[in-house]
């Protein structure tokens, strides 16, 4: 009898399951480590209220709908892990190379809660950012920049890898095909932040290792073709190492403005990702080294210099068969006339599914979300993302999608609990 009731329970789990899922679509979240923008808070360097606090966090965003969060795990050249070639984070401990104390891995613990969860893990890390403030940062003693000082370039204040010495693109892929090797993550994520955005009147100083390796290039050139060794070589790594592993990039809204390139999109912003980023997204995409892209729209529909729709639109267009979620500006809520309408996220989401190449989005930042601004988190999990969904499948990818076996797991732990509730009533009829 007990059977019978389980196997009925079970049909009925699935049943229910299938007629309440939303068509796939990717929903995440970034959560920012750096300079304690989401997690730990500032001054919470105790091991058991940081997992806690990841708790609540994640809770939070599943109960929002969220399938998948993004996590800057790497965000200065440190780590929010044991690593061998880089010390822990200051933002974890509050002094570089100090361990958590009670001892424990943060990346382990955050990628098990999540896939708990029946979410997605991404490993933000940023390729380039080595001392977040000069003068100002905790640096350890075997921190790259004082074990390989003259693998980096004084900038603003702050200090960077120079993207154009091939000793510093192979630390970078050697970081992360270690993190790739020992944890279960879904994905590999960067950021906008390749070559620094430019401080008007200051070139940034890489002239030494232009003369030694430009070889005929224009400058322009020469960087854009050091960034796309980075990303070609990073995608060499992760699917050697783990095919299903996937790798995305989340760059600045604008690839290039029409008016310098027929290819770009029919906007006039001030920073493009091709000419002061040096980063040719679209490049990546058509070759395959990206398996999807999040740009940052972080502008509202109808900005006067970058509107939301136009770019939407242009992104729609030049995915080059890779999946695109929409980065949206949670975090502007309540900022100007614009960002003050209530009507304006649930109008970037209806524009969003309104485009088959589109398969998601993603929202920054996390804090935000404890203020439910303008109501938009009743907004998402009431509406648009009452009902769960799979994560969109990525055919070209070699093995299982990890996001099916996480939803599976957490569909199978329910459901014991539904099969022990069962059993239970069975042994009272009893």
């Amino acid at each position: 009898m007990v059977v019978r009731i389980s196997a009925f329970v079970l049909v009925l789990f699935f049943s229910l399951n299938a007629f309440s899922q939303a068509k796939p679509e990717f929903r995440a979240a970034w959560i920012a480590t750096v300079a304690h923008i989401d997690w730990p808070s500032p001054g919470n360097y105790n091991s058991i209220l940081q997992q806690q606090e990841f708790i609540r966090i994640l809770d939070m965003h599943k109960a929002n709908g969220m399938n998948a969060v993004i996590v800057q795990v790497r965000p200065s050249s440190d780590a929010f892990y044991p690593s061998p070639y880089e010390p822990w984070s200051q933002w974890l401990t509050g002094v570089q190379g100090k361990a958590p104390n009670p001892y424990y891995d943060p990346l382990q613990f955050m990628i098990e809660e999540a896939h708990k969860r029946g979410m997605e893990f991404h490993a933000w890390c940023n390729p380039y950012r080595a001392d977040f403030s000069i003068g100002k940062s905790s640096i350890a003693p075997n921190h790259v920049t004082r074990t390989h000082p003259e693998w980096f370039i004084s900038y603003g204040g702050k200090k960077y890898f120079d993207p154009g010495n091939p000793n510093a693109r192979e630390h970078v892929v050697k970081v992360i095909k270690d993190l790739v090797s020992r944890y279960d993550v879904d994905g590999i994520h960067f950021d906008d932040y390749f070559y620094p955005y430019k401080i008007p009147g200051r070139e940034f100083p890489d002239h030494v290792s232009y003369n030694k390796y430009g070889k005929g290039m224009t400058r322009d050139a020469w960087r854009r073709s050091n960034v796309d060794s980075i990303i070609y070589q990073l995608h060499v790594a992760i699917k050697e190492i783990k095919p299903a592993v996937k790798f995305g990039i989340s760059p600045f809204g604008v690839w290039r403005n029409a008016d310098k390139d027929p290819n770009g999109s029919p906007t006039r912003a001030g920073v493009t990702n091709y000419d002061d980023l040096y980063a040719d997204v679209l490049l990546w995409l058509k070759n395959g080294w990206i398996d999807y892209v999040a740009p940052q729209l972080y502008w509202e529909i109808g900005h006067r210099a970058a509107p939301f729709e136009v770019l939407v639109d242009w992104w729609s267009k030049n995915t080059y068969g890779r999946h695109c979620y929409i980065g949206i500006g949670y975090y502007l809520a309540g900022s100007n006339t614009a960002w003050k309408d209530p009507t304006l996220l649930p109008r970037q989401l209806e524009l969003i599914r309104s485009y088959k190449e589109i398969q998601g989005a993603v929202f920054y930042n996390t804090n935000a979300f404890f203020r439910n601004p303008l109501g938009w988190n009743d907004t998402l999990r009431l509406n648009y993302f009452k009902h769960p969904a799979d994560i969109p499948v990525m055919p070209w990818l070699d093995s299982l999608s990890s996001p099916i076996k996480y939803i599976i797991a957490a569909s199978i732990d329910s459901l014991e609990k539904e099969m022990k509730f069962g059993e239970l009533k069975l042994e009272e009829g009893n």
